[in-house]
């Protein structure tokens, strides 16, 4: 059996991986400056998470959302403590997409509409109803384009305002930073204004945090940088640290009912081990705060070298933007100074996304490969 060819992939494989860092086949070394998308947040085989996960493993795995499983609720309890979201519900899920899913879903519910606004270079996830909230139109397929979505240019607000007023939209989706478009961040006047705008008119208010939150831009999500207080927000990506968990936060304004949502896998007693770790390992090593420290040395120090057009994000979420295709420069790092970065939908745009336990000496090392790769 051949596997269904649809990723274009490098020729190198990670055996294993600690801190930082991943080691190939041959044991090479390499910085990990990507983490899989913006997924390893405590960093590749933290002793906390190995063990979390290895004694829950030995106790039980899985069991469906049938029974009581107490590890929901104390992963909800440390998300709320940490994140200061605490009167919000949870819902649990397995991915990013799922949790794009069901928040349009619930916004549905809650407005009786189905028209859905979002923002010109959008990434909400590549399933259904999440996909035709993305603004590519070459991965969704017709029967993706099952409700009604406008695009609108991000920081517009007389755009969102003339749109809302229409009385027609279910829910207005934002990320909190776009991360596949190429690491652009909402002015904060604009996302402000949003909740008053949205409630105004009827309309549910997602923010999308599955890439941007759980620390990685310095605050525990990304609209904290601002004064927003969003309806649903979407969590994933750092949430589990490569074990599939994904989930949404619900506004108290929101009022369940019995089968509203409901998942097989989402909230399994392993995808709650890892999530507990995760948030564990946040808090007792302070990662938002070196998130910021790292993020802002890095920021600076890569717009001091006069190699990029700009240099953009928050925390460690950082777009570099250079004036020709990235492509082979990714290669380059990759393969003669061993270093992974993350390429965007935008060609010129390098995205690094690395495990929010980052050294200031790791962050040294790529910014001496990125100078020996275009200088040399």
């Amino acid at each position: 059996m051949n596997l269904f060819d649809v990723y274009s992939l490098y020729d190198i494989q990670p055996v294993r991986g600690e801190g930082s860092y991943v080691y190939d086949e041959n044991d090479r070394e390499i910085l990990d400056f990507y983490g899989g998308h913006a997924v390893m947040s405590i960093g590749h085989s933290h002793p906390h998470y190995v063990k979390m996960i290895s004694d829950q493993l030995k106790k039980l795995g899985f069991y469906s959302n049938s029974v009581v499983n107490p590890l929901q609720q104390e992963l909800a309890d440390k998300l709320g403590a940490l994140s200061g979201l605490d009167d919000y519900d949870l819902f649990l899920v397995s991915s990013g997409a799922e949790a794009t899913e069901n928040a349009l879903k619930l916004a549905s519910f809650e407005t009786n509409r189905n028209r859905v606004l979002a923002f010109e270079g959008a990434f909400h996830g590549r399933t259904s109803a999440a996909v035709n909230a993305t603004d590519n139109e070459k991965i969704k397929a017709p029967i993706n384009r099952n409700y009604p979505i406008s695009f609108l240019p991000l920081n517009d607000l007389a755009a969102v305002k003339r749109e809302l007023e229409k009385g027609d939209v279910a829910a207005l989706i934002i990320e909190g930073v776009q991360g596949v478009h190429g690491i652009y961040v909402p002015d904060p006047d604009f996302l402000e204004a949003l909740p008053e705008l949205c409630h105004a008119n009827g309309a549910v208010l997602i923010m999308d945090e599955v890439q941007s939150g759980y620390g990685r831009t310095g605050k525990f999500f990304a609209f904290q940088h601002s004064a927003v207080e969003p309806d649903i927000i979407c969590m994933a990506k750092g949430m589990g640290n490569g074990f599939p968990l994904g989930g949404i936060l619900v506004h108290p304004s929101i009022k369940p009912w019995k089968g509203m949502l409901g998942t097989t896998y989402g909230g399994s007693h392993l995808a709650c081990a890892a999530g507990i770790a995760v948030l564990d390992v946040l808090k007792s090593e302070d990662l938002l705060a070196n998130a910021t420290e790292q993020g802002t040395y890095l920021m600076k120090e890569m717009a001091a070298t006069g190699l990029f057009n700009e240099v953009r994000g928050y925390g460690l979420m950082i777009g570099l933007q250079m004036t020709e295709p990235i492509g082979p420069l990714r290669k380059k790092l990759l393969f003669e100074h061993g270093v992974f970065t993350g390429s965007s939908k935008d060609p010129n745009t390098i995205r690094l996304l690395p495990p929010l336990n980052v050294t200031r000496a790791q962050c040294d090392e790529l910014i001496a490969a990125f100078k020996a790769a275009l200088i040399t």
